[in-house]
């Protein structure tokens, strides 16, 4: 048997860096599952490690993706019951392939409910978005979202919303995100409207930053003293600088991995049976199916605004 997958051997633009390539498939090592993937996601989290941004990290050759489902095909007798259900396989090798090999206790079986295409987006935007609510609660506060745009920004902005935030602000980049912000009853504001930025700031008490650079700088030095502005992400490449004089706001930094590593496998378990109803109402974008063939056509353009993310198609989906 074989196993396709999509596979960078040095840093470099995902689209050059990425390669598809047949390997053999190993025998099963005994203690683990093996799951025939289905679906996976194109997140800007799987791209940024390509390009060399984490290689304190990382380091290639490696197989790209970090999330996806697919349906368990072999499993050591106590995870027999495992056999012919969905899981995500997480938390182990890529997940760009035609087979994930991972361990049981990390392995979330996905309920019948939930269809593969919101599976397969289960666990990194959604799952930071409910870690960082946790760490730092919403309700009775202003709420400041950049990227709100984003996948994750969106949850954030509907999860604020419904734990009782009093306001929510969110700065968009294009245009196009206007309608949708406001719809969702998050007051929005352009990323290049730097006194409107400001203003916001100053009455903001948590800001959920992805950009990072010269906005996050900008948003940290304007916030209020005690506040809390929480950098997860860095979509412009560049860190947020504290300035001088110094920000009288807390700067905080939440990295997902850093939570995951003080959990136990059951409170990685309950983390998704806390999730998973959020997710039954979908609250994730449109998507759009690209197999894993055409991989570099799900590349294309995908951050752009009102295209639907890409998922690749790795297997038969369920």
């Amino acid at each position: 048997m074989e196993n396709t997958a999509l596979i960078y051997r040095r840093f470099g633009p995902p689209s050059e860096a990425l390669k598809l390539e047949r390997l053999p498939l190993s025998p099963r090592p005994p203690h683990l599952l093996r799951v025939k993937m289905q679906m996976a996601p194109v997140n800007p989290s799987d791209l940024i490690p390509i390009t060399g941004a984490y290689a304190h990290r990382v380091s290639p050759p490696l197989v790209a993706g970090y999330e996806g489902v697919g349906e368990v095909i072999a499993a050591p007798v106590s995870h027999a019951h495992l056999i012919g259900k969905r899981v995500l396989p997480l938390r182990g090798p890529g997940t760009w392939q035609a087979y994930v090999d991972c361990d049981p206790d990390l392995a979330i079986p996905v309920p019948p409910s939930i269809d593969s295409t919101i599976a397969a987006r289960g666990y990194i935007n959604p799952l930071a978005a409910q870690l960082m609510l946790d760490a730092w609660p919403v309700k009775g506060t202003h709420v400041m979202l950049t990227a709100a745009g984003s996948t994750c920004a969106t949850l954030l902005a509907q999860w604020a919303l419904a734990a009782g935030a009093s306001r929510v602000t969110g700065v968009y980049r294009a245009p196009e995100h206007k309608s949708a912000l406001t719809r969702r009853g998050v007051e929005a504001i352009q990323l290049c409207d730097a006194d409107q930025l400001t203003a916001a700031a100053a009455s903001a008490d948590v800001t959920f930053d992805a950009l990072g650079g010269e906005p996050g700088s900008l948003i940290l030095k304007a916030m209020p003293a005690d506040a809390d502005f929480v950098s997860y992400g860095l979509l412009t490449g560049q860190p947020v600088l504290p300035g001088n004089p110094r920000p009288r706001a807390h700067h905080r930094r939440f990295h997902m991995r850093d939570s995951l590593a003080a959990m136990t496998p059951q409170q990685w378990h309950a983390c998704f049976d806390t999730l998973w109803p959020r997710l039954n109402i979908p609250a994730l974008p449109a998507i759009r199916e690209v197999r894993l063939e055409d991989w570099q056509d799900a590349l294309a353009g995908y951050d752009q605004p009102r295209r639907p993310k890409p998922i690749l198609i790795l297997g038969d989906a369920a």
